[in-house]
């Protein structure tokens, strides 16, 4: 049987929970599609559940750890009213009217749940190296976020991996806080931009690894350090660090809206300016499937809200209507 909501928000983290929040609080008793626990980020609860210290985050003088903080997001939606299934949405239609959701088998002729107005809040997961023991690692030496994390590694050495504009934009902010920086990239050029490849070589705390990857994590509990890989040679050696920041870039997971909703070239969710609202009426999107700018849980929760209240007068223009 087909159920019928006024609102499905699909995806957690930050973004959909705080949409949660606000569309429960408004009497529209949301259905929060959360997504299936996986070793990856677009799990429920986001990036923040393979996030440990989170000190950063508004309110925690203290921090708190990622898991936590996701899990007093979900009770406090939960307080208000909102329900939340913790399945994966396996196919949208979106070119009808109400929208039709699928949890499970996506060639059923039946969706599982209709909805007046969606908010989509699926995140994006950053790209990993796939080496072992690089999951049981991330939190504990291992990171994918210099803003988030830089701060724990002051007056330490470590690594940044990749080499376009995001790399380096890492690499700088790190500088900041550790003794020294190394980039370590798979070519002989960076293939960031002119002005942020010349701020990096004059920093003095960067230094560069040219023509290697990495190929191997050393340390069980904690990074201790990597094994890289020449290349070209084909020689190992081991590089001493406490933290590895991975910068290779990150994929939205928007893979179910292609032919629906319209996307930036980089895969990402097209939004109005000033508002969380897509190319079709009664769809909104929010937190880092549509921000690959600042891609912070801050900005992931306001966006959550913005979306709320988007839909929260759409949903009264309709009615009006």
């Amino acid at each position: 049987m087909t159920e019928h909501k006024e609102v499905v928000i699909i995806g957690s983290g930050p973004a959909g929970l705080t949409a949660a929040i606000y569309t429960a609080r408004a009497n529209l008793e949301p259905l929060v599609i959360e997504g299936e626990p996986s070793s990856t980020s677009d799990q429920p609860g986001g990036q923040l559940m393979l996030t440990t210290d989170v000190e950063n985050y508004p309110g925690f003088p203290s921090g708190i750890m990622g898991p936590e903080l996701m899990s007093n997001f979900r009770a406090q939606a939960e307080r208000f009213g909102a329900e939340l299934l913790t399945k994966k949405v396996t196919r949208v239609n979106l070119h009808t009217s109400p929208f039709e959701v699928w949890v499970g088998d996506p060639s059923s002729n039946e969706p599982t749940f209709t909805a007046e107005s969606i908010i989509v809040s699926t995140g994006a997961k950053a790209l990993m190296l796939n080496l072992p023991k690089e999951i049981e690692l991330v939190g504990h030496g291992i990171s994918t976020c210099a803003t988030c994390d830089g701060f724990f590694f002051k007056d330490q050495e470590i690594a940044v991996v990749g080499g376009g504009d995001s790399a380096i934009e890492e690499a700088m902010f790190l500088s900041r806080f550790a003794s020294k920086v190394t980039i370590i990239h798979r070519r002989d050029q960076l293939r960031a931009s002119k002005i942020m490849q010349d701020r990096a070589f004059a920093n003095p705390k960067i230094k560069f690894l040219w023509n290697h990857q990495v190929t191997e994590y050393i340390g069980d509990t904690k990074l201790e350090g990597v094994k890289v890989q020449n290349v070209t040679h084909q020689t190992e050696s081991t590089l001493g660090i406490s933290g590895l920041f991975i910068a290779i870039g990150h994929t939205p997971n928007t893979s179910i809206f292609e032919g629906q909703l319209s996307l930036h070239e980089n895969g990402y969710i097209k939004t109005e300016s000033d508002s969380s609202r897509t190319n079709i009426d009664g769809v909104f999107a929010c937190g880092d499937v549509q921000d690959f700018t600042y891609r912070q849980a801050i900005t992931a929760a306001g966006s959550g809200c913005m979306a709320a209240i988007d839909a929260e007068r759409w949903l009264e223009e309709q009615h009006a209507g």
